[in-house]
């Protein structure tokens, strides 16, 4: 009997056949998945990644809610032309503090893994407000009503006690701490000693140019962070793992 034959048998063997396939998927996942256990890290820790400011995580969140990386992923494939147009390649450690990370599959706008610091504030500002404007070809919806919706970070705690039990390294003194941190990173004129020392290098500013804290100034300081805190310059993969 050939292995032609053999082949048609499983083929015609309905129960055969799932049992065989159930055992080669099996064994397949296995493969991949027991290694994962005898690692002490499955991500290559890089020097400057930290937790989310109040402010930043708030900003996150309306990021998500909006539905933004529906249209934008976050993340730089190690390929050629995607290098030379958004910088350097995302590293898995960029992404360690994110629930649910934001890599995505498909881009009608550009990918935002690097646009921390690529444009103003203002430049945001008129964008989120009506995208055409700076980008005339843009058919992203205006999110004018940003501008509108004051923040006061009433439930940050809630939420950074959240993220500190899925593995988010936020202590209780970050905790206690985040309804003023959360409002100091708009007042550059504020005593930012712990904040910056609890979030090294944090960005205090006034973000959409208003006297009230909106939700536009947390999305705003959130995307002015994105891809900022490694050094790329000084950056070395470890070529061990």
């Amino acid at each position: 009997m050939s292995i032609l034959d053999h082949h048609k048998k499983i083929e015609t063997h309905a129960t055969l056949l799932l049992v065989l396939s159930f055992l080669v998927v099996t064994i397949g996942g296995l493969v991949q998945i027991v290694p994962l256990f005898y690692l002490e890290n499955t991500i290559e820790e890089v020097e400057g990644m930290r937790p989310y400011s109040p402010l930043e995580l708030a900003g996150r969140e309306i990021y998500v809610r909006e539905g933004c990386y529906v249209c934008h992923s976050q993340m730089v494939r190690p390929m050629r032309d995607e290098v030379e147009r958004y910088g350097h390649y995302s590293l898995a450690a960029e992404s360690m503090y994110d629930h649910p990370f934001q890599w995505g599959s498909k881009r009608t706008g550009p990918d935002l893994a690097r646009i921390g610091g690529r444009y103003s504030d203002a430049w945001h500002v008129a964008h989120l407000i009506n995208p055409r404007d700076v980008v005339p070809e843009s058919v992203m919806p205006p999110y004018a009503y940003l501008m509108d919706r004051p923040i006061t970070g009433e439930y940050i705690q809630d939420l950074m006690s959240t993220y500190a039990m899925v593995g988010v390294p936020y202590t209780d003194e970050m905790i206690a701490a985040a309804p003023e941190d959360f409002t100091v990173q708009v007042d550059p004129f504020g005593d930012t000693g712990g904040l910056l020392e609890r979030y090294h290098s944090a960005q205090v500013r006034n973000f959409d140019g208003q006297e009230e804290l909106t939700e536009m100034d947390a999305l705003i300081a959130y995307m002015q962070m994105i891809g900022t805190l490694v050094d790329f310059s000084t950056f070395q993969a470890d070529e061990s793992r």
